[in-house]
């Protein structure tokens, strides 16, 4: 089943105008996919780009007419190479504002410029149609734009796929086509994507990789999600295939990183053309640089009228020169989902969630109160604690908003707690959380020191992640119960 992100659709927009770049010397290598992991080791591989001075820019004899010293930035970005958002063929991409940097841990979208607050929705992207890569979710197949010629055997692979789970196969496949078909846009735009080496998707990940998971589950789902991949090019890739279908998958590792890409990077959406309004699956060149956040300032909106998608700043959203732009890539899914699509994890993941199987049960309202959660389960967010300055403005982040969710808890109308009761319910509960803990085979500790060694490979390093936040999100709920005991008032 595809994975969507629902999108609002607001009706206004305005155009600034389109920042300027300049052309940088050389190139720049393959990019990492969408989110970013954290890795001061590679800081120092990304340093700042300066001019060599030409002839014309020589010290002189007058002062006055010397160039000024370059500075050196000391940010870890530098800007993305011009012809990175220039190669457009009948329409580019257009940008307002912002700027596409590359760091030690790949493409992100920064603002190049404040943005005050307002009341509308603003656009910073328009990316049009035909330099994406579209197809419809149901059959009869359509694609937009329509690069499959008739007759060509690629059709009868994706027509043999099945209807209802196989979108990845399917946006795999036509990726790989674009990537062959003489002066498509693809061509060019797939030396921004990620090399298999650099992504972090488990679907190219060794066994020994899945093992450091230590999440028998997702391990045994993507071993099954790898088989998978493999079997299709084993019976449309076999001996007897046309070289045009052989040529653009010479080998299984091809046609799983091609899967893994449109998994990584394709988005769900409604789309109009026309008369037509389809639900498709897509992958957007240039929107798929937008790096995920829990608390995105950004969203994807679809503009019918010239057949353009626009990436838009949230309505009453302020942003500074500098700030990072993202959206939402799943909405309400565990962490071990953005592994499984992704091969990311987060520490605050405000929908992850651990199992308890005792008895015990605190207080709802009391746990929320203590916190200053506010709202119904399935939008719960947090005030500022102005008025229990214990708990400090940092310690109320998503992981706890998880345990929120989380908890066993109760609530009978108005009948308060116990607090006697509601303390032995709360250390039950972090028994059962240092239970959980010991089970691991490795601890925080040794973890973050495998993370500080400089791992082997991406998906080895995601795989201790991972691991790593599920650790960390057990323990940030044993403080949350901490605190609550110690803030239960009555």
């Amino acid at each position: 089943m595809t994975l969507s992100v629902p999108l609002p659709r607001p009706n206004h927009y305005f155009n600034s105008s389109i920042q300027q770049w300049k052309r940088l010397p050389g190139g720049i290598p393959p990019a990492r996919p969408g989110y970013r992991l954290d890795r001061d080791w590679r800081a120092s591989n990304v340093g700042p780009i300066t001019a060599a001075p030409s002839l014309a820019d020589s010290p002189s004899s007058f002062p006055l007419f010397q160039p000024s010293p370059t500075q050196e930035s000391l940010s870890e970005l530098e800007p993305a190479d011009p012809d990175f958002y220039k190669i457009g063929y009948v329409r580019s991409m257009r940008a307002y504002g912002i700027e596409f940097k590359e760091g030690p841990d790949g493409f992100g979208v920064y603002a190049s410029k404040d943005v005050e607050p307002l009341r509308r929705a603003r656009v910073i992207m328009e990316i049009p149609l035909e330099l994406m890569l579209t197809i419809r979710q149901k059959p009869p197949w359509m694609f937009f734009p329509d690069i499959i010629p008739i007759g060509h055997p690629i059709f009868d692979i994706i027509n043999s796929t099945n209807p209802e789970t196989d979108w990845d196969l399917r946006m795999a496949c036509l990726l790989l086509y674009a990537f062959d078909k003489p002066d498509n846009f693809w061509q060019l735009y797939g030396d921004f994507l990620p090399s298999a080496d650099e992504c972090t998707s488990l679907l190219l990940a060794t066994e020994g990789d899945l093992s450091e998971l230590q999440d028998p589950t997702l391990a045994s789902t993507m071993k099954q999600q790898q088989r998978r991949a493999l079997d299709f090019w084993e019976k449309h890739w076999h001996n007897g295939a046309p070289l045009k279908i052989k040529r653009l998958a010479r080998d299984p590792e091809r046609f799983t990183w091609a899967v893994s890409v449109a998994q990584s990077r394709s988005i769900g959406m409604q789309i109009r053309i026309g008369a037509l309004i389809q639900d498709s699956n897509m992958l957007i060149p240039y929107a798929d640089m937008l790096n995920h956040s829990f608390e995105p300032n950004c969203f994807l909106h679809w503009r019918f009228k010239d057949r353009m998608l626009e990436v838009m700043i949230n309505a009453g959203q302020r942003i500074r020169k500098g700030d990072e732009m993202t959206i939402n890539y799943l909405g309400s899914q565990k962490n071990n989902m953005f592994m499984q699509r992704y091969g990311f994890s987060s520490p605050v993941n405000p929908w992850d969630a651990i199992e308890f199987s005792g008895n015990a049960h605190i207080h709802l309202d009391s746990f929320l109160s203590v916190f200053n959660i506010s709202g119904l389960p399935d939008e719960y967010y947090h005030r500022s604690p102005d008025h229990l300055p214990n708990v400090g403005g940092t310690f109320v982040d998503g992981a706890v908003l998880a345990a929120a969710r989380a908890l066993p808890t109760w609530s009978d109308r108005d009948l308060p707690a116990v607090p006697s009761v509601e303390r032995k319910a709360a250390k039950e509960l972090q028994e059962e959380c240092q239970q959980m803990l010991a089970q691991f085979p490795t601890t925080l500790k040794q973890d973050q020191e495998i993370l500080d060694s400089m791992p082997q490979s991406w998906t080895f390093e995601a795989a201790i992640k991972y691991r790593f936040h599920r650790k960390l999100y057990i323990q940030k709920v044993i403080q949350a119960l901490d605190m609550y005991q110690e803030l239960l008032l009555f």
